[in-house]
C-alpha cells in the first residue's frame, strides 16, 4: 500500500512535468517525424531559452512576455543549425552537434554562471503549485497544437512536410527545400526554447545543463505517443498523442522511482525506454510481414 500511495502521490507532479516536456517533445516530432532531420540541437536549445526567461524575470520583465524571447532565442539556435546544414553542407547531425556544442558558452554568457535561481520572482508555473502547473501546461499544449495543426496546412507548412518525404519531388515543384528546412528548424527549436522558459519557471532555475538527454526525452515521447495511440486519426490527434506520450513516459519515471530505482540509474533506464520505443514498430511491422509471407505461402 505505502507504493501505490506513493505513486498516486507522484502522478501530478509526474503530469505537470510531462506537460511541459511535451512542447519540447512537439519540437522534435517536426524534425525527427516530420522533416526527416536528426536535429540534436535541442539538448542545448531548451537551456537557451530557459536561460534567457530566468535572466530576464530577475531583471523585472513579466514571465509571460520573457517566453516570447525564449522563443525567439530558441528559433535562433535552429538557424544556426540550418544555415550549417543548408549553406555550409555539413550533414545534418554534425550540424546539430556543433550548434548544441557553442550554445554551450552562449548559455553560460547568458546566464552568467552555471545557474540563476529565481527565488522570490513571480513566475506562470510553479512546481509549488502543482494543480496551477497541470493547467498552464495543458492550455500552453493546446495552443501549440492548435498553431501547429494550423500552420502544417498552409502551403509553407505543407511544403515542410512534402520536403521530409521527398525532397527531388519538392525541388520539381519548384519549392527552395533549403527554405522549408530552415523554417522547420526554426520552428522546432522556438517550441524547444518556450519549453525551456516554462521549464525554468516550473523548477525555479534555470541550470547551464537543463537540457542534458532533452533529445531522448522527445524521441521518447514522440515514439511511445504513436506506439500506445497506434497513429489513430487526424494530424491534430498525432500531435495530442507525442504531449502524451511525453506524460506517459514521465509517469513511468515517478512509478520505477517510487519501487526504489536509484537516481543514478535513470540515464541507462530512459535510454532502454527509448530503445524499446524504437524497435517495437520495427518488430511489429516483420511480425506482420511474416505472417502475411505465411499466409502467401499456404494460398500457393
Amino acid at each position: 500500500m505505502g507504493i501505490i500511495t506513493g505513486v498516486l502521490s507522484a502522478m501530478p507532479a509526474a503530469i505537470s512535468q510531462g506537460l511541459v516536456w511535451g512542447i519540447m517533445a512537439l519540437g522534435v516530432y517536426i524534425t525527427y517525424r516530420l522533416l526527416d532531420f536528426a536535429d540534436l540541437t535541442v539538448d542545448s536549445s531548451i537551456c537557451t531559452g530557459g536561460a534567457v526567461s530566468a535572466v530576464l524575470i530577475i531583471a523585472g520583465v513579466h514571465p509571460l512576455v520573457s517566453l516570447v524571447f525564449s522563443i525567439l532565442a530558441g528559433m535562433l539556435c535552429g538557424l544556426a543549425t540550418g544555415l550549417l546544414h543548408t549553406k555550409l553542407g555539413i550533414p545534418p547531425i554534425l550540424a546539430g552537434i556543433l550548434t548544441q556544442l557553442g550554445l554551450y558558452s552562449v548559455n553560460m554568457r547568458i546566464l552568467g554562471r552555471a545557474n540563476v535561481a529565481l527565488l522570490g520572482k513571480e513566475t506562470i508555473i510553479s512546481l509549488g503549485n502543482i494543480p496551477m502547473a497541470i493547467l498552464v501546461g495543458a492550455v500552453f499544449s493546446v495552443l501549440v497544437i492548435g498553431a501547429m495543426y494550423w500552420f502544417f496546412g498552409t502551403e509553407l507548412g505543407c511544403a515542410i512536410r512534402a520536403t521530409g518525404n521527398n525532397q527531388n519531388m519538392v525541388r520539381a515543384q519548384g519549392v527552395n527545400t533549403n527554405t522549408t528546412k530552415l523554417v522547420a528548424l526554426m520552428i522546432s527549436n522556438g517550441l524547444v526554447g518556450l519549453s525551456g522558459g516554462l521549464l525554468a519557471q516550473y523548477n525555479g532555475y534555470a541550470d547551464v545543463s537543463m537540457g542534458r538527454g532533452a533529445i531522448v526525452v522527445g524521441l521518447a515521447s514522440v515514439i511511445i505517443g504513436q506506439v500506445v495511440f497506434a497513429q489513430k486519426g487526424n494530424f491534430a490527434c498525432l500531435l495530442a498523442a507525442v504531449v502524451a506520450g511525453a506524460v506517459i513516459y514521465y509517469a513511468v519515471i515517478a512509478l520505477v522511482m517510487q519501487l526504489g530505482l536509484n537516481t543514478n540509474d535513470m540515464k541507462l533506464f530512459s535510454a532502454a525506454v527509448v530503445a524499446v520505443a524504437l524497435a517495437v514498430p520495427n518488430l511489429k511491422k516483420k511480425k506482420s510481414t511474416r505472417k502475411k509471407t505465411a499466409a502467401a505461402a499456404k494460398e500457393g
